[in-house]
């Protein structure tokens, strides 16, 4: 007899627990509010451009994200630098981040002995400081409730040092302001990636559209595996049945109705508010909504010519924070006989923590990044701004802050069949593309469990016990 479940969400999480589900041999259905897969890592037409909603990157160590691109026939499309290498531009000079072949933790002295925008007495604290974090345990009790900002300070980490470096990693990896971040979470960030391994922190950045690079990939291979992916199909309850399994309302259609679908098992790989409403009240409610958001701004600019040679830059002592070169993987540079030319550079300003920028009209945002840009980049001085637009992620990503920890579910609920998945769930990793496809691991892992499969396996795992998901393993 054959399994059935159904998935709510078609981003990376509901993708990755679909295609592990189906590859054991259990029957898939996705639902998928929106007309296409991918869920926050989309992409949009503009002008004969393909415009992704915001700039993803990730690194060697995310072992899990990496295995999802092997399967989805992607890893070509998402190339890794040989070695971590990030020039880092200031209006009052530039340096250079790049590690060496020295086994970790000693990849990236070199690289913090020469960074020239931190004073010689401020580069030998922040390496006492970072040598002090590989004894930070993320897991330990009563870590979760403190304040990366105040253990930065405690080690001598003043604001100089705190901003110029420090920020570069932090604020982009938890979407929160530095100083306001979980210590347990920057801890996992700094010591897996710029403490772990010799190139763990080696930047991959996707040559093709996001919407290509997840959402396409995804329905070619979930259609290959025989999975059902039902598109503008909104979940609207799930509601346990008196002789066991589960019951999925969904709305379809241009009249919205609604139909049941049964299920011996559902995973619900929606955004924690949505999630939050679809949880049946004999689970006791859902503790994680008091776990916030952040949002993400990206300022999209085109210029009728190139302005730098770079792939993508940090900055500091700016408002930009980081910016990449989209230029081909959007279609501008394959565009012969296009209006804006092929000598054009399209530019895109990846702002995280936003809080501050997420209210502010384009055209105020134009005034501030334009000349912004233009004095980390002195060509763009003489440049013609062809296109100028801004895209907005409002709940991008859940509050990284100090207490988010007890407040991240595990995979398991209290009701047997159903599961959570998404970033926010309890992963060990911050809300990132590498957390998404490990929640979507989990909660495969713990719904076979669950329901005893392969048959003749048995239940292992009662309602509520922890499961953790193999990295880089899709079945």
């Amino acid at each position: 007899m054959t399994a059935r479940v159904v998935v709510v969400g078609g981003g990376l999480a509901g993708i990755t627990a679909a295609v592990a589900l189906r590859e054991s041999g259990i029957g898939v259905t996705l639902l998928e509010a929106r007309p296409r897969l991918g869920g926050a890592t989309c992409s949009f037409s503009r002008d004969g451009l393909m415009i992704d909603n915001g700039q993803h990157v990730f690194l060697r160590c995310c072992s899990a994200y990496r295995g999802l691109l092997a399967r989805l026939g992607m890893t070509g499309s998402a190339p890794i630098q040989d070695r971590f290498d990030i020039t880092v531009l200031s209006p009052g000079g530039t340096a250079r981040l790049r590690r060496t072949s020295l086994p970790g933790p000693l990849q990236m002295g070199r690289a913090l002995a020469g960074y020239a925008l931190l004073s010689p007495a401020e580069r030998l604290r922040v390496a006492r400081a970072a040598l002090a974090m590989r004894f930070v345990r993320p897991g330990k009790p009563g870590l979760d409730s403190e304040r990366l900002g105040d253990w930065l300070a405690a080690r001598g980490q003043g604001e100089h040092a705190r901003r110029a470096l420090w920020d570069l990693f932090v604020v982009s990896a938890l979407n929160i302001a530095g100083d306001d971040a979980s210590l347990a979470l920057a801890a996992t960030v700094v010591r897996m990636a710029l403490l772990g391994a010799r190139d763990a922190a080696d930047i991959g950045v996707p040559a093709v559209p996001l919407g290509e690079l997840h959402g396409a990939a995804a329905a070619r291979l979930l259609q290959q595996l025989g999975a059902e992916v039902r598109l503008g199909a909104t979940a609207v309850g799930v509601t346990p049945e008196p002789g066991g399994g589960l019951s999925v309302r969904a709305a379809s259609g241009a009249d919205r109705a609604q139909s049941a679908l049964p299920a011996d098992g559902v995973v619900i790989a929606a955004p924690p508010e949505p999630a939050a409403r679809l949880m049946p009240a004999a689970t006791g409610g859902a503790r994680w909504a008091a776990l916030g958001s952040s949002p993400i701004v990206n300022v999209h600019v085109i210029y009728d010519r190139r302005v730098t040679r770079l792939p993508f830059a940090a900055a500091v002592d700016s408002p930009v924070q980081w910016v990449f070169d989209k230029t081909a993987s959007a279609g501008l540079a394959a565009s012969p006989g296009a209006t804006r030319g092929t000598a054009g550079q399209y530019l895109a300003v990846s702002l995280s923590a936003a809080d501050d920028y997420i209210d502010v009209p384009a055209a105020q945002l134009r005034e501030q990044f334009v000349p912004a840009l233009a004095e980390l980049f002195p060509a763009a001085r003489d440049a013609r701004i062809s296109d100028f637009f801004v895209t907005k992620e409002r709940q991008a990503t859940f509050r990284q802050a100090p207490g988010c920890g007890q407040l991240r579910p595990a995979a398991a609920t209290s009701l047997p069949g159903l599961v959570l998945a998404g970033a926010w769930t309890d992963t060990g990793w911050p809300d990132t593309m590498e957390g998404a496809v490990r929640s979507g691991l989990n909660a495969a892992l713990e719904l076979k469990r669950g329901l005893g499969w392969p048959p003749g396996r048995g239940k292992a795992c009662p309602a509520g016990a922890p499961a953790r998901a193999g990295a880089g393993a899709l079945s």
